[in-house]
């Protein structure tokens, strides 16, 4: 768990530390949804590789943004699931996923009628 005295004191620059990465940002955008098993993670997110998956699964742990659950079984299964923090960053990746939409018309736009602004 990130410790308050090492988070920065610029508010954007938090939210950066705890999700700026990629692949925390598209785990978490999965994670939204509901619980999710390892392999399901690793299938929905195109370019993961099982490592840095497993990594970032085990970072976003220690944040406390995600919860990992051993299931007793054999062989043994693993579910991810957010906490309340992790699901309290819904609105931010909605906005990121909005801004993506608005940028690729905008892009589309100036593809075909050139600078608009």
């Amino acid at each position: 768990m990130i410790k308050l005295k090492d988070l920065p004191k610029n508010p954007v620059e938090t939210t950066i530390k705890m999700i700026g990465c990629r692949w925390k940002v598209l785990i978490i955008r999965e994670l939204l949804d509901g619980t999710k098993r390892f392999n399901e993670l690793k299938k929905s997110i195109k370019g993961i590789t099982q490592k840095v998956l497993s990594a970032k699964l085990k970072e976003l742990e220690e944040d406390e943004l995600l919860e990992r659950e051993v299931i007793s079984i054999n062989p043994p299964k693993v579910e991810y699931t957010l906490t309340e923090v992790g699901y309290s960053l819904r609105s931010v990746i909605e906005a990121m996923k909005d801004w993506g939409k608005d940028y690729k018309k905008y892009t589309k736009l100036t593809e075909r009628f050139g600078k608009l602004i």
